[in-house]
């Protein structure tokens, strides 16, 4: 599928902040396609963990960026945000936020000179389109462009553009929803996959609560070209996520996600706790993304020190009882296992 010559149509989601070098190439090397989550990664950062990547693997990897958003600064609900959170800060033994600049400048131009000159073999996007012109350079530079939708109008929006590929994102994903379009929708995979594969003509890769070979075997009969999972790659060993994100996820069950706009101010499904009950009340005053993600980055990083999972973002899907603590080669010889499986006994019960 798209010249990548995979073992299996599998592609680890490329998490922000949790995806280390050791993951995308273990997934590459195990007949997957791993990606780097470059969303909150400088130039320089991005073209360390690629060389990185490119050390550990000679297979093909992606890496996902960020697509720029700059909204309008509204200081009333930046001050009132600060105060809100001023008690945790407290709490966590943090200084009060005096900073008059909360939202740095995006990397994202410096991170396209990147790929472009290490010749990533794949680049998605997320929250956006990128522009014509850095579609046709990507193209031109013999990589694959891949959009992120969350609705049939968005996927033909990213084939009008051109694109190789897009990942359509159910609702049941876990981690921040790649919506592009107003007002934001939340579609379930299985009724939103069928839907864009019948109206694009470019691949559909489906994402979205897929945990186990069954669930790839059932996108892929749906019309799916491959399927692209996160939180089970996010409990792996070579995951870079909390030793207590790990925990949480595997210790939940379905109804422990949550849909919440308190960590960053964009929807993100995660495992409730302390801070997503308590903000709750607020998610419609809050400023937007990027301004309230930098606001509770210093929040995240200190409960990460102390070690106190009630103020960390558990990015989580909807299947978390499928979840396995295991190496990234023992998940997809499981995975290769259960779709070869599920595809034997659909037939047997075909057969009647």
């Amino acid at each position: 599928m798209l010249g990548l010559s995979l073992k299996l149509p599998v592609w680890q989601a490329p998490m922000a902040g949790v995806t280390t070098p050791e993951l995308v190439a273990a997934v590459s090397n195990a007949g997957g396609l791993g990606n780097i989550g470059a969303g909150y990664l400088s130039g320089e950062q991005t073209e360390a963990f690629i060389r990185e990547v490119k050390r550990l693997t000679d297979a093909s990897f992606g890496i996902n960026l960020f697509v720029p958003e700059n909204p309008a600064a509204d200081i009333e609900k930046v001050e009132k945000a600060k105060k809100r959170l001023a008690p945790y800060r407290k709490e966590l033994g943090m200084e009060a936020d005096r900073s008059n600049s909360v939202a740095s400048a995006s990397a994202y131009p410096e991170q396209l000179a990147v790929v472009l000159k290490e010749k990533v073999p794949v680049c998605s996007f997320t929250f956006g389109l990128p522009e014509a012109d850095v579609v046709e350079q990507l193209k031109a530079n013999q990589t694959l462009v891949i959009g992120t939708a969350t609705t049939v109008e968005e996927a033909a929006a990213v084939e009008q553009l051109g694109m190789d590929a897009v990942v359509v994102q159910g609702s049941e994903a876990g981690g921040h929803r790649g919506s592009f379009q107003e007002p934001e929708s939340l579609i379930g995979l299985m009724s939103l996959l069928p839907q864009a594969v019948q109206e694009v003509s470019i691949p559909v890769i489906a994402a979205g609560g897929i945990m186990n070979g069954q669930g790839v075997a059932a996108a892929l009969c749906l019309g799916a070209a491959a399927v692209q999972m996160g939180t089970a790659f996010l409990v792996t060993k070579e995951s870079g996520a909390h030793p207590l994100h790990k925990e949480a996820i595997l210790t939940a069950d379905e109804t422990a996600a949550m849909l919440t706009k308190a960590f960053s101010g964009k929807s993100a499904r995660g495992i409730a706790n302390r801070f997503l009950m308590e903000m709750k009340d607020m998610e419609n005053d809050l400023p937007p993304y990027p301004v309230q993600n930098a606001l509770t980055s210093g929040i995240r990083k200190q409960a990460g020190k102390l070690k106190n999972r009630e103020f960390l973002s558990l990015w989580c899907g909807q299947s978390p009882r499928l979840s396995r603590h295991q190496t990234v080669a023992e998940l997809m010889e499981m995975l290769d296992r259960e779709v070869k499986k599920a595809f034997q006994s659909g037939r047997e019960r075909i057969k009647g």
